[in-house]
């Protein structure tokens, strides 16, 4: 099948480069390239998140009317406001 892609000019002159030194065709070095990404991406496990959650029943009685400065306060010191 033929497709027509833009190729900034550098990128293209490089691999124009690298496949006569490799003695190959810039076709077969593109599509080498292809392959190789498309496995690479195939290969790839998609990103999951932890299940980082505790067992709990919420705030503390004395807590649950608290602001957040008086929260992160607790959190990083110790000791509310």
């Amino acid at each position: 099948m033929k497709t027509t892609i833009e190729l900034p000019d550098g990128l293209l002159a490089e691999a124009r480069r690298l496949a006569k030194r490799e003695g190959t065709t810039l076709k077969a070095l593109i599509e080498q390239g292809l392959r190789r990404t498309l496995d690479d991406r195939k290969a790839r496990r998609p990103f999951t998140l932890q299940d980082a959650s505790v067992d709990g029943q919420g705030l503390a009685p004395d807590l649950a009317e608290a602001g957040w400065d008086a929260l992160r306060d607790l959190a990083y010191t110790g000791r509310g406001t």
